[in-house]
């Protein structure tokens, strides 16, 4: 990828706290105008990249550009460029939303009749002119989050990071943050997103790399990560768990390299990956009806990124395990 191409760049990128490495060569390469997603467990790394990348920690080792500047020599050059949200949304609950965004245009040094009309236009195009004079504790969720959002991109910047956008917000809320962070890339923002919903990152990312021990370990496009732990599964769920040995032994007939199936009991499911999907979900139903098992529910799926990131790993995100609202570790 050309330099003029790039956004962000990352290369062999070290940050340690005393006997710990948050950071251990880690890289990264962003194209300009796209969103790129950052996954990782806990204390992967996500938040201690973002802050290196955003000037806000300095690195130990590696090189690091954003917009085009080094972000160790020309930290400066680099603030001039970009915005950042962080997981919760940085505005005072006291003053109004167009108060707010006058305030830190202020604080950017712009005018205050270029703040006021910067104001106005963000207000619109976030969708909160009809609450612009509401004080900002009154706000929803998703509204304070897209407030902090266009308080983050005043100066329109060229890059974009978020980490962890959407933590606590409830499925509408989230909904609306994504359609502004659509908004803002069609604009021709980058956007480097850091968080553990994978649904989130299926939907918004043109890329995700995957970090783990403060190393990338896997980068690919959505799709392309899910077919790198293989094609189609056959899943049967049953009605009587005590039938599920029988249909893994029909399942296991189709499977893909004679892959053994696997089993959830609590689920009552039994699934392997398969070569030719329709050819091999046509066959398991057969099998299924003649053998007169009790099924609930058959059918032919890709791979999920849950289940990319838990071959990656070793285990699932902290969504899939606890579906509950939840903030990262310090990484």
């Amino acid at each position: 990828m050309r330099t003029s191409e790039t956004a962000v760049l990352a290369e062999g990128l070290a940050k340690r706290y005393g006997d710990k490495r948050a950071l251990d060569g880690f890289g990264l390469a962003v194209r300009r105008g796209t969103v790129q997603g950052l996954l990782g467990p806990n204390g992967a790394g996500k938040t201690t990249a973002v802050r290196i990348l955003a000037t806000l920690l300095r690195l130990d080792g590696g090189r690091a550009t954003v917009a085009g500047y080094d972000v160790a020599r020309e930290p400066h050059a680099v603030r001039k460029r970009i915005g950042l949200a962080g997981q919760y949304a940085a505005v005072d609950e006291i003053l109004t939303g167009r108060q707010n965004l006058e305030m830190f245009g202020r604080l950017f040094h712009l005018d205050g009749r270029r703040a006021r009309a910067r104001a106005d236009e963000l207000l619109e195009r976030f969708g909160l002119s009809d609450a612009a004079g509401k004080q900002v504790r009154h706000y929803s969720g998703g509204m304070r989050r897209r407030l902090d959002l266009a308080s983050s991109v005043l100066l329109a910047p060229e890059v974009l990071f978020l980490d962890e956008p959407t933590t606590g917000l409830d499925p509408r809320s989230r909904n609306e943050v994504w359609e502004t962070v659509r908004d803002l890339v069609a604009s021709g923002t980058t956007v480097l997103l850091t968080t553990q919903y994978l649904d989130e990152a299926d939907q918004l990312a043109d890329r995700i790399a995957v970090i783990d021990h403060g190393r990338t370990i896997a980068e690919d496009t959505p799709d392309g990560l899910k077919h790198g732990i293989g094609g189609d599964r056959v899943e049967v769920v049953l009605r009587d768990a005590a039938e599920l040995p029988r249909a893994a032994g029909l399942v296991a007939r189709v499977a893909a390299d004679g892959v053994a199936p696997e089993t959830d009991l609590a689920e009552r499911r039994v699934g392997a990956p398969v070569a030719d999907g329709v050819a091999a979900l046509t066959e398991v139903a057969r099998a299924l009806q003649d053998a007169g098992l009790d099924v609930a529910d058959i059918g032919l799926r890709r791979p999920t990124l849950d289940e990319v990131f838990l071959r990656l790993t070793g285990h699932r995100t902290a969504d899939a395990a606890a579906p509950a609202h939840r903030t990262e570790a310090a990484a």
